[in-house]
């Protein structure tokens, strides 16, 4: 099967029902409630971008625990706190501390019970991160694509440009002005890195969200971010994404009661 892949032909592995009714139990899966996945590689910021969903800060009760070497081969899972989010989150183990190929990742993860995929990365898109896009559109599952750290890259790219001080009142107007231009190369080229990895691997286009997660944080609680790129736009297209699987989920219960 791995030879097939390597060979540009996707191996064919469909869960068993008593494997889908495993991996439901496994994440204690309950009807009623949206269940989303957050999976990228061990580093890529999924505890953080998790709590800036929940709308909490990483010291707050009940906070994923950030800052941790990622070794664990077990999922974590964050219901929301909000009670007219019924949303749980799940931290899912990075391909980097499994002993298992990028093919196989999504199967033993598990991840074809998931409501919803985001396909988080830092530095670079990954084979996995191919591997699971692959595989949510032969489940039919709803994935985004997701780079996390904006901030931080924004300052490396403006590093590069010559601008060196954390000081914020050190030449406001270079500073600004190199923001700026550091800003839209960033956005550029991850956006150019992102639809050059899938025509590569033969998937259709799709968009990239570009986030710093104490901007989507500062938005969760309502407060006016001034650096936002893309925070706005993920929250409100995950939103209708939820309405959308929760008006699905309705009907086939409304559908099912009156064949009786």
């Amino acid at each position: 099967m791995e030879k097939r892949w390597k060979e540009g032909i996707q191996p064919v592995a469909t869960p068993t029902v008593a494997e889908l009714e495993a991996a439901k139990r496994r994440i204690q899966y309950k009807e009623g409630l949206l269940h989303f996945a957050v999976a990228g590689v061990s580093g890529g910021g999924k505890s953080s971008l998790i709590n800036a969903f929940r709308g909490l800060r990483s010291r707050e009760a009940g906070a994923a625990a950030v800052g941790v070497t990622e070794t664990t081969r077990v999922f974590s899972r964050y219901t929301d706190p909000n009670p007219q989010h019924p949303l749980v989150w799940y931290d899912i183990p990075g391909a980097g501390t499994l002993k298992i190929p990028d093919w196989q990742y999504f199967n033993s993860q598990g991840l074809y019970v998931f409501d919803c995929i985001i396909v988080l990365f830092d530095n670079r898109f990954t084979m996995t991160d191919i591997a699971i896009l692959s595989n949510c559109a032969r489940f039919n599952i709803p994935a985004y694509i997701v780079r996390s750290k904006a901030d931080q890259h924004i300052r490396n790219v403006m590093k590069e440009m010559g601008y060196d001080s954390d000081n914020e009142n050190d030449n406001p107007g270079m500073r600004d002005g190199l923001y700026r231009e550091a800003r839209q190369h960033f956005i550029d080229e991850t956006r150019k890195n992102v639809r050059s990895n899938l025509e590569d691997a033969n998937l259709p286009g799709r968009r990239v969200y570009i986030v710093a997660n104490d901007t989507l944080l500062s938005i969760v609680k309502g407060e006016a971010p001034r650096k936002a790129i893309d925070e706005v736009e993920l929250l409100r297209d995950i939103a209708n994404e939820a309405l959308a699987r929760r008006r699905m989920v309705s009907e086939a219960s409304t559908s099912s009661v009156s064949m009786y």
